[in-house]
Order: structure tokens, then sequence, then C-alpha cells
């Protein structure tokens, strides 16, 4: 298993632990939930099934049946007549158990499996405090891509289950280290700068990543599988919504609102877009929803109170869908090579790599030798008027021990060279930026790149420190 080592230390303390434990697990969808819980746990089970999509309760109880026939082979395949009886017929098998070893339950999907007013979520509650708690050696895990929905209905469900949840696992796709790794153990032999490339397109999602061909070249590799009508990811977008969230063409509208302007957009300025008048609760529930699923990120300005946040789009594929995908369903061969030759591509890749950047904030620090100290990340966009020339910084590091690291980050086919023009560039960014918000600390520019900065005069003067892309390898 590649990386998950936080993830894999907190399931063995469950399987030593002298007491009963309810894991649940939460993550976009595609992320490798499943397989994480299966690799570690499947020699434990004693029970498990899985949710069927769209599925009325009728067919979530057969479901049920069936799989507890394949586990208990005294009980005759049968769909219980209700959750009241089908709990009642798994405790009865539950109890006949060796309680010398852990044994595993576990619903996979779970949003899916409890349907409206089925009694499911009641019934579960009732399971685990009437009996499974009060055992020493059950663990019921449950598992679902709808973070959103396991969350209020699970994790902050003030009924039945309110606190009940002994562990909660959040998995996030990979990093850029643990994909080169991932990538690597499949015996594909990408570059770093096309694995680069490849996080930047598709993101760190394992189900995506295992998709890549030996003897393709990224650019190869994601006109088969994006733009491709056969393509694994060619409609990828709204199966991926549909089984997110219910009634999901209010995420998609914000989805596809934000993939629009890559800095980010207030509420004012998205509910503009969205032509919409004033905020709903259904566009709260959708934001809210998409940033518990790690859709969208909510960010606060340097400088700024959170009634100035900007929300941001911050899954790879959802940008490069709406970037590239859609806009191109008409396929013809060598679509995306030329596609890649576009000025559209280079905005998107500056932005797709600034983003990479961002999300591998703990890696830069070590770079810059700040690992230990305590700081916090923004963005600046400064807008200019006929008096002032606005500016923008990539990425800012404030730092506890009174400095600033104002970083610049470029995504090149080369060395980034700075010229005369960009020295001054440079120069008077650093300038605008200590009078614009007045800073009394020390600033450092520095520059984040994918292939280096070309040693020169201007480079020597201006640059205070240096990132590569190989430094982001190291988280």
């Amino acid at each position: 298993m590649i990386g998950r080592k936080k993830e894999i230390e907190r399931i063995d303390n469950l399987l030593a632990s002298n007491r009963s434990e309810f894991l649940a697990v939460t993550g976009r969808r595609r992320v490798g939930k499943t397989f994480l819980i299966d690799t570690l746990l499947r020699d434990h089970y004693c029970f498990s099934m899985t949710g069927i999509q769209n599925g009325h309760t009728s067919a979530q109880l057969v479901n049920f049946g069936v799989k507890l026939a394949e586990y208990n082979t005294a009980f005759a395949p049968k769909a219980p007549e209700n959750w009241q009886m089908a709990f009642l017929y798994l405790k009865d098998y539950l109890k006949t158990l060796d309680r010398n070893q852990k044994q595993v339950i576990f619903i996979d999907e779970l949003p899916w499996v409890s349907t409206p007013k089925s009694g499911f979520i009641q019934m579960l509650a009732h399971l685990w405090n009437d009996y499974l708690s009060k055992e020493p050696h059950f663990i019921l895990v449950i598992c679902g891509s709808a973070t959103s929905w396991i969350s209020k209905k699970i994790l902050n469900d003030p009924g039945g289950l309110h606190n009940r949840v002994t562990e909660n696992i959040h998995l996030f796709p990979f990093t850029l280290s643990e994909t080169y790794e991932f990538l690597k153990s499949r015996g594909l032999q990408f570059t770093l700068q096309e694995v680069a490339k490849i996080y930047m397109t598709l993101g760190g999602v394992p189900f995506y990543l295992e998709n890549l061909r030996k003897g393709e070249s990224f650019a190869v590799a994601i006109e088969r599988i994006c733009f491709s009508p056969n393509g694994i990811l060619h409609n990828e977008y709204n199966n991926l919504f549909n089984a997110l969230f219910n009634h999901a063409e209010l995420h998609q509208e914000i989805a596809a609102a934000l993939a629009s302007q890559n800095s980010g957009m207030t509420h004012a300025d998205l509910l503009k877009l969205l032509k919409m008048p004033q905020a709903t609760g259904s566009y709260q529930r959708a934001i809210e929803e998409l940033m518990v699923s790690d859709f969208v990120s909510e960010l606060t300005p340097f400088g700024k109170k959170k009634r100035g946040s900007l929300y941001q789009l911050i899954d790879e594929y959802c940008i490069f869908y709406h970037r590239f995908i859609k806009p191109n369903k008409k396929y013809t061969p060598g679509m995306w090579q030329q596609l890649a030759e576009s000025q559209s591509y280079k905005v998107w890749a500056g932005y797709a790599f600034e983003m990479l950047c961002h999300k591998h904030i703990d890696a830069i620090k070590r770079a810059l030798g700040i690992a230990a100290v305590y700081t916090q990340i923004y963005s600046l966009n400064v807008p200019g008027n006929l008096e002032v020339e606005g500016f923008q910084v990539d990425l800012l590091i404030d730092r506890k021990d009174d400095c600033i690291n104002l970083c610049e980050i470029k995504f090149h086919s080369g060395p980034f060279t700075i010229t005369k023009e960009e020295y001054q560039q440079l120069v008077s960014k650093r300038q605008r930026f200590i009078d614009y918000t007045g800073t009394k600390k020390q600033v450092f520019l520095t520059l984040i790149t994918n292939y280096g900065v070309t040693s020169n005069a201007y480079a020597r003067e201006v640059v205070d420190a240096e990132v590569r892309l190989e430094a982001l390898l190291s988280g």
C-alpha cells in the first residue's frame, strides 16, 4: 500500500483495542476508501455489504439478506421486512461469533443504504447502543463518498449516534510524492515533470492514476482517458457529482462558476455569476457540502477578515474538465496535443502548478528551512486603478518569526530566466506589497519553479530563496 501511514496506524490501534470501536471513513469518490478498509480489515470481516446507488429500501433489504446469508450459512437468503428485523437477524448471528478476536462489520456506501424514512439510522444506532458497544470485540466500520451526508447524519447526529463514532478517518488524495511512488510501483516510467503534469490534471486520486499505461507519455495518456469517447474520465464529471450529492445541479453550477476564476470568488461575485439575487438555504448547503467533500476551499486574503473570504475550486479533475474536456466533447485524434500548444493551456498550467504548491506547503516550508516555524498561508490580489498599479502574490507565507516569504510561482518548459524587465517587476512588487500592507516584517522574495531559476546577475540580486519541484517530493 502506498502512503496512508497514519491511517494504517490508527486502524491497527482499533484492532488492538480492548473495547468495541466505531470507525467512520470518508473522503472523495475514487480516493481509495474501500481499498484501505479491505486491505487492512478483510481478514476480520464477519459481515460486509455495499449500498445500492438509487436503490429503494426494498432493494437495500434484499441486498442485506443476501449478504447475511453469505456470512451466516444458517440464515436462509431472504429480505427482512424492515431494518429492525434486519439488525435483529444480524445480532442473532453476531452472538455466535468468537469473542476472543476482533469481528468487523463493514457497511460501504452507507448513504445509499439509508433511504428516506427507512429507519436505517435509528436501527443502526440501536444496534450499536444496545449491543455492539457493550461487547469488547467488534469494529463497526461505515464508509461513504458522500462526506457531507455522513458528517451530518452520523458524526454530528443529535440523536442515537451522537458522539458514538470512536475513530474518524478522512482519506485525502495522494500527495505528489505518493503519486510518484504509486506510478513507479506500477512500472510506469514517467519523469518528475510529467508526474507533476499528471497531478495537475488528475490530482492524487488513485482510481484515476490506475488508468495510466506503460509506454504512454503524459499527452497520449490524457487524450485517451479524458478526451476519447470511451475514456474512463470522459463522462466522469456528472457521475461524480450525482453519486455524492442529492439534487446535484446547484453543486455543479457552483463548481462551473468557480472553475472560471483562477483566484477564487467572493460570495457576492459567485451569486452574481449564478444569477441569484441572494444566498438561499440551498446555496449555503451546497457550498458547505462542496467544502466538506474537498472540492472547494475557503480562503482568507492577507489582511482581511472572514467576510472577505474567497471560495476556490480545488479539485484538479473538475477544473481540467471545465477548462478542456467539456468545451471539446467532439473528439478528433491528436486533440489534446493541439490544446496543449494553446495559450489557454499555458494559463491553466500556471494556475494548476500554483494550486499544487498550495497543497504542498509543508514540503515548501521544509525546503525553506522553516518547518518548525508557525506560519499562516495566504494569497493576495490587489486591483489597480488610475493612480496605482495593482499586483498579485501567488503564495504568501506569513511567519511567526517576523518574516514573510513572498512567493512567485513559475511553471515553464525549462529553467526560468529573470530578465531585466522581470527583475524590475519583482523589485517593484515587493515594495508595493510593503507599502500596501505597511508590514514591518522582513520580506523575502521566494521563487518556486518546476525547473529551477537560471543563475544570472538579476536572479542573484533579487531572489532570496528558491524552491524546485524536486523539493515537493518530501511531503
